[in-house]
């Protein structure tokens, strides 16, 4: 039901019972506040948004008033003025002086509301509260020399979160917020969602880490801002608590074509830069992911799935890695016909022939390849193409994503003796069950995941003892914890902080001969500096030396295209075209050797531009599950901040020495939506209202125009 009231003379019908400040702010008309925020419960205790009305005695705070039938209100007049400003100055008289060295500094309410009223402390005597900045929680810190006592912090944890671990304390004769008897707060159960922060006014309580408004999204959702898809962690990761499999999966399918293998190997940066792990450890993003494509039927993405009318335009992708299928699928769903040139004899790239399976059982590879034929994608195994100028003839655009399944073998003594391997060639070799040529006495030479591979590999096929050496100090290894834990658990020898000084054997590979390294960095051309230890010349025998130091793509000169560093395909500043017109190039013939997740991300990328190049928009965004406003409602849960990340459930390293099976079944029934509850949420940070200003309007109390 709407009431009609007048505000300065002006005449609005506004719903019964809305305040008069939200009446007046709704209605482009600026009335100064503090205390009230538009989702907290109203005070009025700042006295700044004081109003007359008509037949009331005195001034009334606006934020307590209900709108009503014939009201009259006038915002402003000499004695609203002068009581607001003597208001204004009772807060200053106990705030620190040091706007401009406050991280808040051009972000301040209180800042916006001291520039609108024109008012200083001047008039009042200035006291100094004398508390001390705590900056021991975790991703909040705590600073009440300048909190204002406005109550929206509280008001945020208690009504807004249901939390409540902030309250009003007292010392001596200051007044201050904080929790019940001032323990930490992973102690006092918070949850850690920032909505105090968010809503707070001033610089009391702010985010540990500083940012721009600019910034703000992607400092605050680190997880959906690091993963390269840009996958909307926050949304599947809660649905996945509340047991909602299918609608999880079609969030994760929004952005990702293989979630189930991404699910096992997927780098996860997001899991490393989590907020939760500020707390204590970061929440097991991947397994959550794996489990929800596991479980889920996959009927509501396959339903929801677009797929655009024909384009008449053709287009052809060469090679069937994760950065080709994924472009090949999307450009099919954007409608074009697509024909995509696999050289092996099953897609998947390196997640089928460089990955081993224990990882990545082919199974799960096989049964995501398939929904490129699901969506129309003409698939060619076994046809290795070494003319692209010629297919640029024959189809309207050509995308190469010819991976980098070249080993790179270091130009150093012995590195052509027989027993000296490339880690693509032995890893292929495994993966397709010929020969590997490797003896019973192996060492790796690498530190990443990829030497981990071979590593791990050479010992389900049957090797004695195995080494694995590289440049890198054992904390700077490229490889995941995860994969170092287990290859020691394997019986794996490991060795940081080694050169590799020469291969040896007078006719085939008997050792490999190190230097211990005191310190490795690199110098401003990125070129590596080593400092050896004196004296620290060894020998390690071996019979077979696998490199595992790069992989470059196999393309020559020949091809008629220009090529870049490391053997990659030079394409044109800020697009992904190449040299010849038409032909496009993606992944890691691109960047060089990287994760599945950036591959899948390149695809992405490549596509929207081969689309927007043969007319279309180039948007291949989609919305595969219901879109739902997240309940702001948390609640408090005993020991939440010290509530432990749910372990993987690992196979025996007995078990698993001498096969490949899977190393790993991800996360156990009953721990994945415990693991999904440590989430802090922090995408429920901007489902809060932002702050209206003065600013935001114009000289005449109307709503400025965006």
């Amino acid at each position: 039901m709407s009431v009609t009231i007048e505000i300065d003379g002006r005449q609005l019908t506004v719903p019964e019972g809305m305040n008069l400040l939200e009446a007046a702010l709704q209605n482009g008309i600026y009335i100064p506040h503090l205390c009230h925020h538009p989702d907290l419960p109203d005070l009025g205790s700042c006295r700044l948004c004081i109003v007359e009305v008509e037949g009331m005695e005195g001034v009334q705070p606006s934020c307590k008033l209900k709108a009503s039938e014939g009201m009259k209100v006038i915002t402003d007049s000499p004695r609203i003025h002068s009581l607001r400003k003597l208001a204004m100055e009772l807060l200053l008289a106990a705030h620190p002086e040091d706007c401009s060295t406050c991280p808040k500094y051009g972000r301040c309410e209180l800042q916006t509301l001291i520039q609108y009223m024109g008012v200083s402390a001047t008039r009042m005597s200035a006291r100094i509260k004398g508390f001390a900045q705590n900056d021991k929680n975790p991703l909040l810190i705590h600073d009440m020399n300048r909190c204002v006592l406005c109550g929206r912090c509280v008001r945020a944890c208690g009504d807004l979160r249901g939390v409540g671990v902030l309250q009003y304390n007292k010392k001596e004769l200051e007044t201050y917020v904080g929790t019940l008897h001032d323990k930490l707060l992973t102690d006092a159960d918070c949850r850690f969602c920032g909505a105090c922060a968010e809503v707070c006014p001033t610089g009391t309580i702010r985010d540990l880490v500083e940012f721009t408004p600019v910034e703000k999204k992607d400092t605050l959702i680190p997880c959906q801002a690091t993963c390269p898809a840009h996958t909307d962690v926050p949304r599947y990761v809660r649905l996945a608590k509340e047991g909602r499999w299918e609608e999880a999966l079609a969030v994760v399918h929004e952005r990702l074509p293989f979630p189930e293998c991404l699910g096992r190997v997927c780098a996860h940066p997001c899991e490393s830069n989590c907020r939760r792990g500020e707390v204590n450890e970061p929440v097991s993003i991947r397994n959550i992911k794996r489990y929800a494509a596991e479980h889920a039927g996959g009927e509501l993405w396959k339903k929801n799935s677009k797929h655009l009318p024909a384009t008449g335009k053709r287009v052809c992708v060469v090679g069937g890695g994760p950065a080709g299928m994924t472009a090949a699928y999307y450009l099919a769903k954007q409608g074009h016909s697509v024909t995509l040139k696999e050289a092996y004899p099953t897609l998947g790239g390196q997640m089928a022939y460089g990955i081993p399976s224990y990882r990545l059982p082919r199974v799960v590879v096989a049964k995501e390849a398939a929904y490129l034929n699901d969506v129309g994608v003409s698939v060619e195994t076994g046809c290795r193409v070494s003319d692209f100028k010629a297919l640029s003839a024959e189809y309207d655009a050509v995308l190469l994503a010819l991976g980098t399944h070249q080993g790179v073998r270091l130009p150093m003594e012995g590195s052509e003796l027989p027993g000296v391997l490339l880690n693509s060639d032995f890893l292929r070799d495994a993966s397709m069950g010929v020969e590997t040529g490797m003896g019973k006495r192996v060492i790796v030479l690498g530190g990443g995941n990829v030497a981990f591979d071979c590593a791990r590999t050479a010992r389900r096929l049957g090797a004695e003892e195995i080494h694995l050496a590289c440049l890198e100090a054992r904390e700077k290894m490229t490889a995941d914890e995860e994969e170092i834990e287990q290859a020691q658990e394997e019986g794996i020898q490991i060795h940081p902080a080694h050169t590799f000084e020469a291969i040896l054997g007078p006719d085939r590979v008997s050792g490999v001969r190190f230097c211990n390294v005191k310190s490795f960095t690199f110098d401003e051309n990125r070129r590596a500096v080593i400092e050896k230890e004196e004296n620290s010349e060894h020998v390690i025998e071996a019979d077979t030396v696998i490199f595992a130091v790069g992989q470059r793509t196999q393309i020559s000169p020949e091809a008629g295209l220009e090529l870049g560093r490391g053997n990659s395909i030079a394409v044109q500043p800020g697009s992904l075209r190449t040299s010849v017109p038409g032909i496009y190039a993606c992944g890691d013939a691109v960047y060089g050797t990287r994760t599945v997740i950036q591959a899948v991300a390149a695809g992405r990328d490549a596509t929207s531009e081969i689309d927007k190049a043969l007319g279309g928009s180039g948007d291949i965004s989609e919305v595969l599950a219901p879109v739902e406003m997240p309940d702001a409602f948390l609640g408090r849960i005993e020991g939440f901040g010290h509530q432990a990340r749910h372990p993987e459930v690992v196979r025996d390293a007995a078990l698993r020495e001498n096969n490949f099976d899977a190393v790993s079944f991800g996360l156990a029934d009953e721990g994945v939506r415990q693991e999904a509850g440590r989430c802090l949420q922090c995408d429920l940070r901007f489902t809060i209202t932002p702050p209206r200003i003065w600013s935001d309007y114009d000289q005449n109390g109307k709503e400025a125009q965006q």
